[in-house]
């Protein structure tokens, strides 16, 4: 299904990145594999992606940094000439109380997970509008429906992405380009595992009982990503096990 596709996966190198990265690449996928700093444990996920598809290639950028981002799909262009998939997934998450925020977390936040993320479409834009042809998902968060104290400014950056996800969706269809979110809830990453301290609790917060694992967000991209899905765009897709029911 995905034979030769470029796609790139922003924040890659770990958790759902990781696992989406590595899916694709069995599926013979051509995979950009990005992380911003981790480079033991890129060096460790593209050894797994390598392995299945040769041809896929890793690019360390800070997509919080519009010059890295242009530099990243500078190099895209250079080597392959398109994109047909784009999965923007990096994000940061710095739980703190409003009051005792500052405009740097804020902003720090805001960077990542909306800025950078609407830079990466952008830039894949460019290249799907001349194809006339790709796909764009965007994750999210469940705390867009079920915020937690601590959570204010990341909550509204995740928001933010739904509603720029679904504007440009309207934007892009002319093109056929294909724009959509996905709204993960409890899934068991390094990211949850730091930031979760009382795990049983959120858990029994969930109807179908169990923590949500990274395959099962996986699968859903798989499916946004692939000819079977040309007909959504603009959606929101969550995958919480019923938690924002």
């Amino acid at each position: 299904m995905f034979n030769d596709k470029i796609i790139l996966i922003t924040g890659s190198s770990r958790g759902i990145g990781r696992d989406v990265a590595i899916e694709f690449s069995k599926r013979k996928a051509i995979v950009i594999m990005n992380y911003k700093n981790d480079t033991d444990m890129a060096r460790e996920t593209f050894e797994i992606i390598k392995a299945f598809s040769p041809n896929s290639i890793q690019l360390q950028a800070d997509i919080s940094d519009p010059e890295q981002v242009k530099a990243m799909f500078e190099n895209i262009k250079k080597k392959f000439g398109r994109i047909d998939i784009l999965v923007n997934n990096a994000g940061i998450s710095n739980d703190k109380l409003f009051i005792n925020s500052t405009e740097e977390d804020w902003i720090t936040c805001i960077n990542t997970n909306v800025i950078g993320l609407m830079s990466c479409c952008h830039a894949a834009m460019k290249r799907m509008i001349r194809q006339k042809a790709g796909k764009i998902i965007n994750i999210s968060s469940v705390s867009i429906y079920d915020s937690k104290i601590g959570q204010t400014y990341y909550a509204a950056s995740k928001a933010a992405v739904v509603a720029f996800s679904k504007a440009l969706a309207k934007e892009a269809a002319k093109w056929k380009v294909n724009v959509n979110v996905v709204v993960p809830g409890l899934i068991s990453t390094d990211m949850t595992d730091q930031t979760i301290k009382d795990m049983d609790s959120e858990i029994k917060k969930i109807p179908l009982g169990r923590i949500g694992t990274p395959q099962d967000v996986t699968s859903l991209i798989l499916f946004l990503s692939g000819d079977q899905s040309d007909y959504i765009t603009g959606g929101v897709f969550t995958v919480d096990g019923g938690l924002s029911a």
